[in-house]
């Protein structure tokens, strides 16, 4: 009897040693680092509104958020490890993914693409036919506002030669302003909001009559942290989806938690500035004035083909391996 119990004794220490042993879930898998490129801003305000309600809590995670610097590559933490999750937008996937990032979009967050050619009211300029012989301002050839001048020329029947472009850094709106530039690409909600808080008259004009074959601002992690880590990822597009709801249902409430981030946003114009950059984002969050994250499978595929006919990749994408509806 006492040699049983001491062989019992045994068992029961051991299965106590295998049980202490097993791995604890990884602390630093559920509290990843989510990068918002550049400077706090209301277009943030879902991931603000996300931490004060605790979303991402009632979700299973922690994250933190990570604005970026403004020389910092849009990909860099992602991809050396700093970050888990970045905002960007589809076409800057498919673009990285070609030169060897191994990047996958498991959310969407804009549903339209928010650029347009902006010309100043009086401006003979009514199409995007009638740009052939004039200015066009833009940061830069690359990112979506490049991206979206090819889009708007190829639309318009023209080419690149039909029009001067002018790299101007991000001063389109004084270029447009003091007639530097005869138009500007720009963002229905960033540039078109600072003319309307200007006062300065001005027409949009979309980039293509149809679907735009851009993607826009989607939520972005690397492959191999998707399928290491498929319930984090799950966790985060719940609780960022969970913070564009709650934006939408509540603006006043957006821009409360957003003071928190936005330092401007305490002062009377930093407040106006706000609110008319808010109301102008909501719709990008809505499809049929619902809130989704669901990927549409035919906009990257077509983007995809428009990125290579352009040369923007130097070969077709597949967009299968770049985006996937597996995680909301």
């Amino acid at each position: 009897m006492k040699r049983l119990l001491l062989a019992l004794i045994a068992v029961l220490a051991v299965a106590l040693v295998g049980c202490s042993a097993a791995p604890a879930p990884s602390t630093a898998a559920t509290s990843p680092t989510i990068g918002l490129s550049y400077i706090p801003n209301v277009q943030f305000s879902p991931f603000y509104a996300a931490m004060a309600d605790g979303s991402y809590t009632k979700a299973g995670v922690t994250p933190t958020l990570r604005h970026h610097g403004t020389s910092e590559g849009l990909f860099t933490a992602l991809t050396t490890g700093g970050e888990q999750f970045v905002v960007a937008g589809g076409d800057e996937v498919l673009q990285a993914r070609s030169q060897g990032m191994n990047l996958v979009t498991v959310a969407a967050y804009y549903h339209d693409y928010p650029v347009q050619v902006i010309v100043a009211n009086g401006s003979p300029i009514t199409t995007l036919a009638d740009l052939k012989g004039h200015t066009i301002g833009l940061p830069g050839k690359y990112g979506e506002s490049w991206f979206a001048l090819l889009v708007a020329l190829k639309s318009a029947g023209l080419t690149e030669a039909d029009v001067t472009i002018k790299e101007i850094g991000y001063t389109q709106v004084a270029a447009l302003s003091t007639g530097k530039v005869d138009a500007i690409v720009g963002f229905s909600n960033n540039d078109a909001v600072q003319f309307g808080l200007a006062g300065t008259p001005i027409r949009s004009i979309p980039i293509a009559t149809g679907t735009v074959p851009l993607v826009s601002a989607s939520l972005v992690t690397t492959a191999d942290y998707a399928a290491a880590h498929p319930d984090v990822v799950k966790a985060v597009v719940a609780g960022t989806l969970a913070g564009v709801s709650s934006v939408v249902a509540d603006q006043n409430h957006a821009l409360a938690v957003s003071a928190s981030y936005v330092p401007d946003l305490g002062t009377p114009a930093g407040a106006k500035a706000a609110q008319a950059t808010l109301a102008a984002t909501v719709p990008l969050w809505t499809i049929n004035g619902a809130v989704s994250g669901k990927l549409d499978a035919a906009q990257w595929a077509a983007m995809a083909d428009f990125m290579a006919q352009q040369g923007l990749t130097p070969t077709r994408q597949d967009p299968n391996l770049a985006m996937s509806n597996a995680f909301n």
